[in-house]
């Protein structure tokens, strides 16, 4: 289990305690399996970005402190120059950079995502999270499921969707793909 995991995983354990839930109402309140929260706590799995932000939300706390520990502190602007921002790397194919991660009381959350091609005809991994999502690409090709409809963007496209429906991404033509997330 990576360090950065880890911390996670300690922070909210301890929200949870504080909350006095059991693995099963914490399951129940993120609309997951059990097993899988448990792994997310205990055994080092991956906890992907929707379920970070269902976990801040549920326990009205700052997707920041959540990942980092340190309290947003910022109320009137926050500026990120080009390459800063806060990097978290959820999962080995995507790489998300917050853009407004020192902005306390955000109404969505922005990120930088950026998806690495993958070897192979694997199946594309999918997430849901209550919300909506707004994508907008600048740099390469994309191709996302939403549910099962498959829909390729290129530079200069954008998406926007209900992110309670199952969607993945998948860059394409074997060259990473770069593009403004915004999650509502």
């Amino acid at each position: 289990m990576s360090n950065e995991i880890k911390e996670i995983a300690q922070r909210m354990k301890a929200l949870r305690d504080i909350a006095g839930l059991s693995y099963e109402q914490m399951s129940k309140t993120l609309g997951i399996p059990e097993e899988d929260y448990i792994g997310y706590e205990t055994n080092g799995t991956d906890i992907p970005i929707s379920i970070l932000l269902k976990v801040a939300e549920s326990f009205n706390v700052e997707f920041t402190a959540l990942v980092t520990g340190d309290e947003p502190k910022l109320q009137r602007y926050t500026l990120v120059r080009k390459g800063s921002g806060l990097s978290v790397n959820r999962r080995e194919d995507y790489k998300y950079n917050s853009l407004a991660y020192n902005f306390i009381n955000k109404k969505a959350e922005p990120f930088l995502v950026t998806v690495e091609p993958v070897s192979g005809n694997n199946p594309i991994p999918r997430n849901a999270h209550p919300g909506q999502e707004f994508n907008y690409m600048l740099e390469g090709s994309l191709k996302i499921v939403l549910n099962n409809q498959e829909i390729i963007l290129n530079e200069g496209d954008s998406l926007y969707f209900d992110s309670s429906l199952a969607h993945g991404m998948q860059a394409l033509n074997n060259e990473k793909a770069i593009f403004l997330a915004i999650i509502l």
